[in-house]
């Protein structure tokens, strides 16, 4: 029982890539970039016509503007306490 506690004794604590301290930074700019792309991405959805519209643009500007919200949400919820 004694050489299992010391066992845990050696091993190294495990410290975050990420300073929480930047965690509410990091929400409101990836968030931010976010909420931009997503603006984007419904502004060329209304002002576009059918010979205009490229789903290659719209894929890609989908995928950009969910990848920063989506990042920008875990860091809102690491932000809040909720470690995810």
């Amino acid at each position: 029982m004694e050489s299992a506690l010391a066992d845990v004794a050696k091993l190294i604590r495990y410290t975050s890539p990420v300073s929480p301290a930047v965690f509410p930074h990091l929400t409101l700019v990836l968030l931010g970039i976010g909420i931009f792309f997503t603006a984007w991405f419904f502004v060329y959805e209304v002002t576009s016509t059918k010979q205009t519209r490229s789903l290659t643009k719209e894929f890609a500007t989908a995928v950009v503007a969910s990848a920063f919200s989506g990042f920008g949400i875990v860091f809102l919820l690491l932000t809040v306490g909720i470690y995810v």
